[in-house]
């Protein structure tokens, strides 16, 4: 970044973060998610085959406050797969997300996880295992 930081950056970035079924066949056993941050418990949800769990979060300038309650943590399970990762972590998701959408999106498939900041272009982040 810049020594010139966008004025939005004084009080906080947002960010959308979506996480989608993409499982091509399951629709008799949906994905289930949970996720939460340091301060925020957005609860448990089930997704069938090409639904979406969505949610926005605003990033909190270090100057003004810690930003750890931006990260948020999410359980997925299906079937006897179980895996815990982190839909958005703020050193790792702040600049790869920073594009002019701010956006942060997740494709759960039978063989892992993959991420896209623009839903076009997905990239296998890592396996259930």
């Amino acid at each position: 970044m810049s020594v010139l930081q966008p004025v939005e950056d004084l009080y906080g970035i947002e960010y959308d973060v979506r996480v989608i079924n993409g499982f091509t066949n399951n629709s008799s056993l949906p994905l289930v998610i949970w996720c939460s941050s340091g301060d925020s418990d957005l609860g448990g949800r089930a997704l069938q085959e090409g639904d979406d769990f969505s949610w926005s979060l605003t990033t909190t300038n270090f100057f003004w406050g810690s930003s750890t309650g931006s990260n948020f943590l999410c359980t997925m399970k299906w079937d006897a797969k179980r895996k815990r990762f982190d839909a958005f972590n703020v050193p790792r998701d702040s600049r790869r997300c920073y594009n002019p959408f701010r956006k942060c999106s997740w494709l759960v498939k039978e063989d892992g996880f993959y991420f896209s900041n623009d839903e076009v272009n997905w990239k296998k982040d890592f396996s259930w295992f």
